[in-house]
């Protein structure tokens, strides 16, 4: 494949698959797993772990062993971070120049709107994400260690930093974080490294470097007021809704609850992690979560969805036009046509996308229509959450899924440009009114 003659969406297309690819066969091998794995789920587990999604076929710590889970944790991290933000690295390191076509592939691959710093972006998210995973390791193991021994502790310890500043959501336990729905080094360690992950890598640079919130830009104001908005309701909303139900939150204590409800509210935008069963919530708890997943977290992230930029672009837009308002402002600065057109052309791209989904698995899988959408929409924002449909799912199932994943984590606007011919309006028609609504 001649690489020369392919943009750079069809590039970041070519290299996911090809590093899928890869894992799937390491993945296959006799020594990477315990029970035979076959080759669909070794393609499902690779396709989940690079899409940093989380879902799982088999389990992750009994059907893989330590050579297996290292290519697990290499897959998300190099899916998360993006291969192009090691690439540089690499680049760097050899002392070879980054020529305009790796710089347009970090723009594609970081989702920045133009080419300027984008070098100096990805190596500071590298320097960055080390920091902040050690500094989780360090505080983890101080939990596990002592629970598990020095080996065991410090890897559970390296595997779930990695996985929840990705916003991967793999454990190395059947259960998840069930286990510790009522530690606070875990819920605070955890619920922060994905946070941190989801919210945004320019958006955690430009707080560092302006101390003021007027200063900040407005992607990163969007960002700080809608993760702490959108956060605090969900944890309302999970809380109150789960609060009398004995599977979930019942039987836990006050500070239990608390913890367990916050966790549950603020890991559906594509963290992936549970300490509740999933599958015993409630209808309208499960159905807030789909929301959530659906949104996902921030851009140029380790996070999944349509971004809450973009639901924010989409309401703004639908609040400017009840109040008759001709621009879309928030903060004292107004939206481009281009930005609410992108917004609308994602959401409903990522709605086809999902409706595909649901559509496929309602006719190949035995399971309620509830569940089915709960898996379509947390394969699509790249979550991992599940009510328990994904180890039964058919072959057909599984590539379905696979295929949403994919095109949950590069976006279906990248697949749009990657195969769609471009064509700019030559010439502009007179405008003429049509019936809406």
């Amino acid at each position: 494949m001649n690489y020369n003659n392919l943009n750079p969406p069809q590039i970041i297309i070519s290299i996911f698959i090809g590093l899928i690819a890869i894992g799937t066969l390491l993945l296959s091998l006799p020594f990477a797993n315990t029970e035979g794995v076959s080759f669909i789920d070794a393609l499902f587990t690779a396709t989940s772990a690079m899409t940093v999604t989380g879902l799982i076929v088999v389990d992750t710590g009994t059907a893989y062993t330590l050579f297996g889970q290292i290519v697990i944790l290499s897959l998300i991290q190099l899916g998360g971070l993006g291969i192009m933000t090691f690439a540089v690295l690499i680049y760097v390191a050899v002392g070879k120049k980054i020529g305009i076509k790796q710089r347009l592939l970090l723009k594609q691959a970081l989702n920045q709107s133009a080419i300027g710093g984008v070098v100096r972006l990805a190596l500071r998210l590298l320097l960055f994400s080390i920091i902040v995973e050690t500094i989780a390791v360090i505080f983890l193991s101080l939990k596990w260690i002592p629970e598990m021994g020095w080996g065991k502790g410090i890897y559970a310890s390296i595997f779930h930093s990695i996985s929840a500043f990705n916003n991967a959501g793999f454990s190395i336990w059947s259960d998840s974080l069930s286990a510790y729905a009522v530690s606070p080094v875990v819920n605070i360690v955890i619920t922060f490294l994905f946070i941190i992950g989801g919210i945004g890598f320019t958006v955690v640079f430009d707080l560092w470097k302006s101390k003021e919130f007027a200063h900040l830009s407005l992607q990163t104001k969007l960002m700080i007021v809608g993760t702490l908005t959108i956060n605090l309701i969900s944890f309302l909303i999970i809380f109150f809704l789960e609060y009398n139900n004995p599977a979930t939150l019942a039987n836990l204590s006050s500070l239990g609850k608390i913890q367990a409800a916050y966790f549950q509210a603020v890991t559906p935008r594509t963290a992936g992690f549970n300490t509740l069963d999933i599958g015993q919530m409630e209808e309208a708890s499960l159905f807030f979560i789909i929301t959530l997943m659906f949104i996902g977290g921030g851009s140029a992230s380790t996070a999944g969805g349509i971004k809450l930029t973009t639901a924010l672009a989409i309401l703004l837009a639908t609040v400017s036009f009840f109040k008759d308002k001709e621009h879309v402002t928030i903060f004292r600065r107004s939206l481009t046509y281009h930005v609410i057109l992108k917004a609308l052309a994602l959401t409903v791209g990522s709605m086809c996308v999902v409706i595909f989904t649901i559509f496929i698995l309602d006719l190949t899988e035995d399971a309620p229509f509830l569940m089915i959408m709960f898996e379509s929409v947390s394969a699509f924002g790249t979550v991992g959450l599940s009510m328990g449909l994904t180890g039964s799912l058919t072959t057909i199932g599984k590539i379905v899924i696979v295929l949403t994943m994919l095109i949950g984590k590069l976006g279906p606007l990248t697949f749009a440009f990657a195969f769609a011919k471009q064509s700019p309006d030559p010439i502009k028609y007179p405008s003429e009114e049509i019936l809406t609504g």
